[in-house]
């Protein structure tokens, strides 16, 4: 049995592929209208025509590190019909993995730049128009790399431990609300993203999940879209495990 998002418009970053794009299918599945934020738009076309016949859904290219963008995409998004409900926030990207005395300075920048600047961006702009509404759920994908720390992944597991920072943060801000704001921790999931990671590395984190396997993008989207329902009516600034038994605490 799924949950019921009739009605309700969703925006998802990083939706046009991987991760984002699971999770779109899967809210659309389950009657909220989705608006896909992507910087592709190459794949974002692809995206909509590839969802089409499931669902409302329309496309916005945009730089979530952009706070001006991100702003004009949100306006964009409300003018389509109606307020945003719930926001996904899972554009990002994992940077290169080598040691971290071996990192370009400016890479280094340019990922927590996305990953949690880009997630400040979004988080910012977005629950300012839930509070205006009085209701809203939101969550961030962070990693279990912000809880543990992945060797040769320095910039990536910083800016997903600030994610679970900022969430835990915010969950706080707006607990006296109808809004909530947790996040995910996922291990090493079977999506592109793992073309910017070499073997090696990827063996690593396979290596370190007792269920000896990726996390399916599908069960990623399961969760979420319990999480972005209004089921989840007392859980907020949570931290919410996906690591198939890796995770420590």
């Amino acid at each position: 049995m799924g949950v019921s998002l009739d009605g309700q418009k969703a925006v998802v970053t990083g939706g046009a592929q991987g991760i984002g794009f699971a999770i779109a299918e899967r809210l659309l599945k389950e009657g909220a209208s989705v608006a896909l934020w992507d910087m592709n738009a190459e794949e974002l076309a692809n995206a909509a025509a590839a969802l089409s016949g499931q669902g409302t859904v329309t496309t916005h290219q945009v730089d979530i590190v952009d706070h001006a963008a991100v702003e004009q995409a949100a306006a964009a998004t409300e003018a389509e019909g109606g307020a945003i409900a719930i926001l996904v926030n899972s554009a990002g990207i994992s940077g290169p993995t080598v040691p971290m005395i071996e990192y370009d300075p400016r890479e280094w920048k340019r990922v927590v730049d996305i990953d949690l600047y880009g997630t400040f961006n979004v988080n910012q702009t977005i629950v300012r128009r839930m509070i205006d509404k009085g209701y809203g759920r939101i969550v961030n994908i962070a990693s279990i790399a912000g809880k543990e720390g992945n060797p040769n992944a320095s910039a990536y597991s910083a800016a997903k431990a600030g994610v679970i920072a900022l969430t835990k943060s915010l969950g706080k801000e707006t607990a006296h609300l109808d809004i909530a704001v947790n996040c995910i921790t996922p291990a090493v999931a079977k999506t592109r993203i793992l073309e910017q990671c070499t073997q090696a590395h990827i063996d690593y984190m396979l290596s370190k999940i007792p269920r000896g396997r990726l996390l399916l993008v599908e069960e990623i989207a399961a969760m979420v879209a319990w999480l972005v329902s209004r089921e989840n009516s007392f859980t907020t600034g949570a931290t919410f495990d996906l690591s198939g038994g890796r995770a420590t605490y």
